[in-house]
């Protein structure tokens, strides 16, 4: 078994600790301050205490007629019940009372002067876990600095300081249990949308959803708007990809059918076979190029430019009449030599070729294809005498797999790809009626 020294990173392991951290940092602070402060004011008010306590001492010696400062000095015998002890200007102890003496606590001048500069309760002992309270009272006599210091049995305020510790603890405990367990309620509570977002990327990969939710807390939606974009922009250029792979399938086709309507025709000799073949083949290979240029940028990527209408008219026509030479199709053609369309040519190809392919295909005998200059655009009507189209499935016919005509093959692609390519140019289509008695396509297109 391998130990891992590299343990997952998590961010709400480092939120976690780093908080953790930090709270008990402060709370332990300002336990240890809340401690100071109280142990500050017992030691006041057990100075206060002291000082109260000061004119009794003062009286005891004064009926005695004693001065413990001055006689200490000549090591005269002084009594008195208090702990206490007369110190030099260096904290040299030069009179220890009795009591002191009994107690067992020796040298308390200059062990007070190992404490007396410490910041809160100043604590002596006398070796064993006896504790004395001490205070000092510096007087002057005779230009001279001296230090009366005076013991007080600690022992009842050492339990109370005891007892205030303890109970500090305990509470700063409890506060800390509910601070951290309602950081980590916060910090789940704050990472759900983490992994609310976590799940519904794993069901756009599943492909049980189509984009992120909108009701994000405002810090993610720059994220998830951002993925909300890369999602949609993925989808279109796969629909693109598919639309254009489904559009050449569709083009393709007719070209495939035109060939082999070429090679089967008999009247034609077999330079003209090949000569008909290789223009079909050429048309393919552009077809090919259009559409992977079209998967590449889109309709709109594509760069417009003016393409003479007639011509291509014709060039289709001419393949129709081959594919579809059974009926003997009589062309009826309306369109100035000189009339330029705003488009790139493949996309005239492809619209002008998806609408007179239907019209050749479903006319008796006659189509009519007519372009006229109008208010700034450029109509284009194409018409046949076939059955038309019925008014219910107008608007349907242009949608992608919705056909008119169920009764022959074919996968509705062509009047949907129509419809992008006059919306990609900003134009319109219509669909009529004809006085052909068929179905009239109407497209009209910005002359610029």
């Amino acid at each position: 078994m391998r130990l891992n020294l590299h343990p997952e990173k998590r961010l709400l392991t480092r939120v976690l600790v780093t908080s953790f951290t930090i709270i008990t940092l402060v709370g332990f602070a300002l336990a240890w301050l809340l401690t100071l402060v109280f142990a500050q004011s017992k030691y006041n008010d057990t100075t206060t205490k002291l000082i109260a306590e000061l004119p009794v001492i003062a009286a005891e010696f004064q009926e005695n007629n004693l001065v413990p400062i001055t006689q200490a000095i000549d090591n005269d015998n002084i009594y008195t019940k208090y702990l206490m002890a007369t110190c030099d200007s260096r904290y040299h102890t030069m009179w220890e009372s009795s009591a002191a003496i009994d107690a067992g606590v020796l040298q308390i001048c200059e062990r007070y002067k190992n404490v007396k500069d410490s910041f809160g309760v100043k604590y002596i002992n006398n070796g064993t876990d006896q504790n004395y309270f001490v205070y000092a009272l510096s007087v002057q006599i005779e230009a001279q600095d001296y230090h009366l210091v005076i013991l007080k049995d600690a022992s009842k305020l050492k339990q109370e300081l005891d007892k205030f510790d303890r109970l500090t603890l305990f509470r700063l405990a409890i506060v800390l249990g509910i601070a951290y367990l309602l950081l980590t309620s916060a910090a789940y509570w704050s990472l759900l949308p983490l992994r609310r977002l976590k799940l519904e990327l794993q069901q756009l990969k599943d492909g049980q959803k189509q984009s992120l939710e909108n009701d994000y807390p405002v810090e993610l939606t720059g994220i998830t708007n951002s993925l909300n974009q890369l999602v949609s922009q993925s989808e279109q250029r796969q629909s693109r990809y598919q639309n254009a792979m489904n559009d050449l399938a569709h083009s393709l086709k007719t070209r495939l059918a035109a060939t082999l309507a070429i090679i089967d025709d008999k009247s034609l000799t077999q330079e003209q076979q090949r000569q008909h073949a290789l223009t079909q083949v050429n048309d393919m290979d552009q077809l090919v190029k259009y559409q992977l240029k079209r998967a590449m940028l889109g309709r709109k990527g594509l760069i417009s430019e003016l393409t003479p209408l007639e011509p291509v008219i014709k060039q289709i026509t001419d393949m129709l009449d081959k594919l579809y030479q059974s009926k003997a199709v009589q062309l009826e053609l309306k369109v100035a030599p000189q009339l330029l369309l705003p488009m790139e040519k493949g996309d005239v190809m492809e619209l002008v070729g998806n609408i007179l392919e239907n019209a050749y295909r479903l006319c008796i005998s006659k189509v009519r294809v007519t372009a006229i200059t109008s208010n700034g655009n450029i109509q284009l009507f194409i018409e046949d005498d076939g059955p038309g189209v019925e008014d219910s499935i107008k608007q349907k016919i242009i949608l992608r797999g919705v056909r008119a005509d169920t009764q022959s093959p074919g996968q509705g692609i062509g009047l949907a790809v129509c419809q992008e390519i006059i919306d990609s140019y900003g134009g319109t289509m219509s669909i009529e009626q004809s006085d052909l008695l068929g179905a009239q396509f109407a497209l009209t297109l910005p002359a610029q």
